[in-house]
């Protein structure tokens, strides 16, 4: 009887042994624990509704850290409101490459990462921190008291939407709707304006008439016209008929006058050779030439003598009378 009471305790201490494990392992599990964590701070200027402890925070869409702290931020002095998140930050799905093992938000901020408030769902109104990279956005940290590193947030799509609108001049808008108006009244009541449908429906009944005579020129030019087309392709037949015999003409052509080049060419060569420096025909004609010569200076010196003597004609010939 007495070993029953020890075997019930020995039972119960065992059992919450494991009880104990079991929370020990879910507490790890959770937790992220022996992974490297890192807590950051984020100052949000608008409303944070839908923001709550434990919303994912995501690097590209892949989550990285959960948020851990929602305050709000009273200034005192200029009683403005800002909204302070507190998130830690696991390298869990992070692979980290490289030798390095220095912390790298720093790098990260300075390349242009901010955080900004996404919608998890429409329906939950539920939000989570994303943070992305917008190297045109500029550096703006808050002047808060914390020791941990700040991420530079941007406002949300919304919120640009509402500083947009919030800019724009509403009463400008509405003087120069309100002239459109008045100017699109005037046009509208104008008299020119009002005697329009009835210039419109003129214009129509001369188109109308117009078409009808079109439609009256092209039925009785229709025959004159197929007859002139007719005419054209048969003319164009006959052109095609008679295309081989122009061609044979105009070949044969060629070929009389490809001869007569060639006659001219073999002519020519000839007379090349006639008049060549070293031709017979050529030393004829430097003979006679000189013969020429002789015979032009035989005369001039009987001319030059009978101009000296004119009786020396009579005494010659009584002298060979003798």
């Amino acid at each position: 009887m007495s070993e029953q009471p020890h075997s019930v305790a020995i039972g119960a201490f065992v059992l919450g042994a494991l009880l104990i494990g079991i929370t020990i392992v879910i507490f790890a599990l959770g937790t992220n624990f022996g992974q490297s964590r890192e807590t950051v701070v984020m100052v949000f200027d608008g409303s944070v509704k839908g923001l709550n402890v434990g919303a994912p925070v995501a690097l590209r869409g892949v989550q990285i850290g959960q948020v851990t702290q929602v305050e709000l931020m009273l200034n005192a002095d200029s009683l403005e409101l800002t909204m302070l998140v507190e998130a830690q930050l696991s390298s869990q799905n992070i692979k980290r490459l490289g030798s390095s093992t220095k912390d790298v938000t720093d790098g990260l901020i300075a390349r242009g990462l901010r955080a900004q408030l996404k919608t998890q769902s429409l329906l939950t109104g539920l939000l989570y921190i994303q943070l992305d990279f917008h190297p045109d956005k500029p550096l703006v940290l808050a002047q808060i008291d914390s020791e941990y590193t700040q991420i530079p947030t941007i406002p949300t799509d919304l919120e640009l939407l509402a500083r947009q609108v919030e800019e724009i001049d509403l009463s400008a808008l509405a003087s120069r709707l309100e002239g459109t108006i008045n100017g699109l009244n005037d046009f509208v009541t104008n008299p020119a304006f009002q005697t329009l449908p009835a210039k419109l429906e003129d214009s129509l009944v001369s188109l109308s008439a117009l078409s009808s005579e079109l439609r009256a020129q092209l039925a009785s030019s229709g025959p004159k016209l197929d007859g002139v087309l007719d005419n054209a392709s048969d003319a164009l037949a006959g052109a095609n008929a008679e295309m081989p015999k122009l061609s044979l003409l105009a070949q044969k052509n060629l070929d009389m006058l490809g001869d007569a080049i060639l006659a001219f060419e073999d002519t020519m060569k000839n007379i090349d050779s006639l008049v060549a420096p070293g031709s017979a025909t050529a030393y004829q004609l430097d003979k006679a030439l000189r013969e020429l010569t002789l015979a032009s200076r035989a005369i001039q010196q009987l001319a030059s003598m009978l101009d000296r003597q004119p009786e020396a004609l009579l005494r010659g010939k009584q002298e060979d009378n003798q």
